[in-house]
């Protein structure tokens, strides 16, 4: 039991040092230089290793990862570490991503195994040096959880991102019940059974729900197959439904910069999205489902135990590993040479 108090102590922390530290202008830079010399050459690696794009969801004993993990940082550098990450997150980013965080907590004391389930084996990693570089990109990633962001000319790329769950639903234990990432998949099954029979005909394009992501821990992903139904087959009322899902996805970044790509997608991507169906369409049975636009992709899994077990992603098909930021540094230095 003193192991899951001293998780959720570090865990806890940066609430009330966020609240105290929130006149700071640059997290990175004081997360960065809190840390020992031996740190920041461990935690600051090249832009361009190939680590940067091998990501996985993963437990760190299946996927190592390069960093520093949660449990080699002191809990000044812990709070400071959290600090940048509800910067790069908004408010309902940051609550998912503690979330799943400490469902590892949930698995070890179900499991008893508290080696292969560890909450403090959520890895950090720089690529390029945010203190010199124009460029630079930087990661947090555990099991179930990938974040991924690109930094260039004050813009920032956030993809892909990973989060999953499981449990899904917590069944015993003090916080029986409790449910995580669960306005994705209520908001999917609410969608698809407010359809019609021909809707659910166009939208629903297998009757078993696949295994997993199709797009697993690819590094980089073209457009699948736009399976199920487009949006402008679907009523008002199911659209605002449907956006209202793909908002839930985008509402994990900071609010201004989800605002300003919400309002790009429904005003240049509206009439190609389509989403698509597989397996059941009620809790508790297997079920998947595909979003898919001009430019992104969504993925919902709830298949493994028992379909308990959720994994989702947002993929950027000219973003992710800030593609475009990258292409955009590349023109703009070639330009200056």
């Amino acid at each position: 039991m003193q192991r899951f108090f001293l998780v959720i102590l570090v865990l806890a922390l940066p609430f009330s040092f966020y609240a105290l530290q929130a006149n700071d202008s640059n997290p990175t830079a004081d997360f960065i230089n809190a840390l020992s010399e031996e740190q920041q050459n461990k935690i600051i690696l090249d832009f361009n290793a190939p680590t940067k794009t091998s990501w996985h969801f993963f437990p760190p004993s299946m996927w190592p990862r390069e960093g520093i993990p949660l449990g080699e940082l002191t809990p000044e550098q812990n709070a400071l570490l959290l600090i940048l990450l509800r910067s790069y997150l908004s408010e309902i980013g940051y609550k998912k991503t503690m979330k799943i965080i400490d469902l590892e907590n949930v698995l070890a004391e179900l499991s008893g195994n508290f080696a292969f389930r560890d909450a403090k084996k959520y890895y950090t990693a720089f690529y390029g040096n945010p203190l010199k570089d124009t460029i630079w990109a930087w990661s947090f990633e555990g099991h179930h959880l990938s974040l991924n962001f690109t930094c260039f000319n004050n813009k920032i790329s956030f993809t892909p991102r990973f989060f999953g769950a499981n449990p899904a639903t917590i069944k015993k234990g003090k916080r029986k019940g409790e449910r995580t990432l669960h306005k994705e998949e209520d908001l999917g099954l609410k969608l698809i059974n407010s359809m019609s029979g021909d809707q659910l005909q166009k939208a629903i394009f297998s009757e078993e729900a696949l295994p997993d992501i199709v797009t697993s821990n690819a590094a980089e992903v073209t457009p699948l197959e736009a399976v199920g139904i487009n949006m402008h087959e679907l009523s008002n009322t199911q659209q605002l439904l449907l956006l209202q899902l793909i908002n839930e996805y985008i509402a994990s970044m900071p609010t201004a910069l989800a605002t300003k790509r919400m309002h790009a997608l429904k005003q240049e991507e509206s009439n190609a999205i389509t989403f698509g169906w597989a397996g059941a369409t009620a809790l508790e049975k297997p079920h998947y489902y595909r979003i898919q636009g001009k430019t992104f992709l969504i993925e919902f899994d709830n298949t493994q135990n028992n379909a308990n077990h959720i994994h989702t992603v947002w993929r950027d098909f000219n973003g992710d590993f800030g593609k475009d930021l990258i292409k955009e540094h590349y023109h703009k230095f070639k330009h200056q040479n």
